[in-house]
């Protein structure tokens, strides 16, 4: 047998129903190792000797002794627990598509040991342990993205998950792919024998309709950080008016994103030479919306999100299994805690959200390249115009990627179709809904990118006019690795490092902290 894996991974210690939001994110993004707390082990302890005594009565429980969905009628002999628990995983083992990218299947994990975790789910502190052995030791199952409708559970992405730690299926090792046997043997670590309802606790939940939802949101955080802060360039850039981000427009109406974001742009421009040389005897009257309407659009935004944040940090710490141990109450009760429509109607929001952010953004940067509109900056903002054609069709791409995202955008949970022999008649659509976000951030990442390229060169055209500290800031980093386009050039590189600057946060931390610190989830 291969050397088992000495150093385990940085550790994090969360107590189910109590883990944040920023916890999460944290594991997401550093890859970091999960425990449960201690003070979840009597609650794991209770509900597996429940469940362990309900496999060996003779009263039919659903998934303890009994087939599952429409077989559940159909009687299992306690001899043949074990092989109905390995059998459910195996049979459900039917995802396809790309696999799950890495940080969001350990999310997906983490999320399981929340769940598990609470004590409702009957299963055996060996199932946790082996979990909290895989995430420590960096043993990722492969798990194919599509399959899932979001109702009795992600079943067939979590069962790919519950298959590698049966010893089966396919997983990753330090980033190296292998059969799941061969994984838990380079790290050290056994494959475990399901119990009773130990198979269907696993698969049955919420988590990766979950783990999707919540990686398509803080993508969109970033974003949305990031689209303030370009939006204020372009403010600047196009020599808009601050006079609509006054705060008293926006206490007047009291939504707390919309006040948020005009406190933000408010600050990003404090100080600005260029605002103050047309602060008088300007004779337009007022911008275009995409201008004057800042705070009232990316605001709402804000607030969709913090909507869908609130509905998730639940979710991440609810048990959605099926059967639940309600260990004080001495039963075994079915439900559908599996049913994923909050998560659902959270990732709708959070489509719609990306789809705007970005559709507004989209709009300063016509407005930018549009000579006749972005108040004498050169067309396409090139030096050279005619010789050179500038920015003109990073702008056409950011259209596409617009217009991309606003089909994304259209409900997913609202599609309903009937499954499993119309036992599941209802189904949420959770999973692709949520999935589709990732796809969504990546090109919003991409238009504020290219707003960042249109607004930088808009704001070095108006020199020996300077903008704000906080916005030259910004401009200065992008110039770290994309310099001004003084003639044409192989673009795309330049939009791709534009994106990734916003991807990594490293846009909006070019700025104070303290002006972007309440846009979090």
């Amino acid at each position: 047998m291969p050397a088992s894996t000495e150093a385990n991974l940085p550790e994090l210690i969360l107590t189910p129903g109590e883990a944040t939001l920023a916890q999460l994110e944290r594991v997401w993004r550093e890859g970091l190792a999960v425990r449960l707390a201690d003070s979840a082990r009597a609650g794991i302890d209770a509900s597996a000797a429940q469940i362990e005594a309900a496999a060996n009565g003779n009263q039919p429980v659903y998934g303890v002794n009994t087939g599952f969905g429409k077989l559940a009628s159909i009687k299992i002999r306690a001899e043949d627990t074990a092989t109905l628990q390995r059998n459910l995983i195996l049979s459900h083992c039917c995802g396809v598509g790309e696999p799950v990218e890495p940080e969001t299947t350990r999310l997906i994990m983490v999320l399981k040991l929340l769940s598990l975790g609470r004590g409702a789910s009957g299963v055996r502190p060996e199932v946790i342990a082996l979990i909290e052995g895989m995430l420590a030791r960096d043993v990722l199952p492969v798990i194919p993205a599509q399959g899932s409708v979001g109702a009795s559970g992600d079943l067939a992405p979590l069962a790919h998950m519950a298959a590698v730690m049966l010893g089966e299926g396919r997983a990753t090792h330090d980033g190296h792919e292998m059969s799941g046997a061969e994984a838990l043997a380079v790290a050290g670590l056994a494959p475990v024998v399901l119990a009773a309802k130990e198979g269907l606790a696993l698969i049955n939940g919420t988590q990766v309709s979950t783990a999707f939802a919540l990686a398509g949101l803080f993508e969109a955080f970033a974003s949305a950080r990031a689209a303030l802060v370009t939006s204020a360039l372009s403010t600047d850039a196009i020599m808009g008016s601050t006079a609509p981000f006054l705060d008293e427009i926006h206490q007047l109406r009291g939504h707390r994103g919309q006040i948020l974001s005009a406190r933000v742009i408010r600050g990003l421009m404090e100080g600005s030479e260029i605002r103050e040389s047309h602060r008088e005897g300007d004779a337009r009257v007022q911008d275009p919306y995409c201008i004057r309407c800042q705070p009232q659009v990316t605001g709402a935004c804000l607030d969709l999100l913090w909507q869908a944040a609130h509905t998730l940090r639940i979710e991440a710490n609810a048990a959605t299994d099926n059967p639940l141990v309600l260990a004080e109450a001495g039963r075994i009760v079915s439900g559908g805690n599996f049913h994923a429509e909050p998560v659902g109607f959270a990732a709708d929001q959070i489509a719609l959200a990306i789809a705007e952010i970005g559709a507004i953004a989209q709009r300063r940067i016509a407005l930018m390249v549009d000579p006749a509109l972005s108040h004498d900056l050169p067309p396409f903002l090139t030096p050279d115009p005619g010789l050179n054609s500038g920015l003109m069709i990073a702008e056409v791409t950011s259209a596409a990627l617009m217009s991309e995202n606003k089909h994304l955008a259209n409900p997913c949970s609202t599609d309903s179709t009937p499954t499993s022999a119309n036992q599941e008649d209802h189904v949420s659509m959770a999973a692709h809904g949520a999935r589709r976000l990732r796809r969504m951030n990546a090109n919003l990442s991409q238009i504020i990118g290219i707003e960042a390229l249109c607004a930088a060169a808009g704001v070095e055209f108006r020199a020996p006019l300077a903008t704000s500290g906080p916005l030259r800031a910004v401009i200065a980093r992008l110039r770290e690795t994309v310099p001004a386009l003084d003639q044409d050039r192989y673009l795309a590189p330049d939009l791709a490092e534009a994106a990734m600057l916003v991807r990594s946060g490293a846009l909006a931390g070019a700025v104070p902290a303290g002006l972007l610190k309440e846009v979090c989830p």
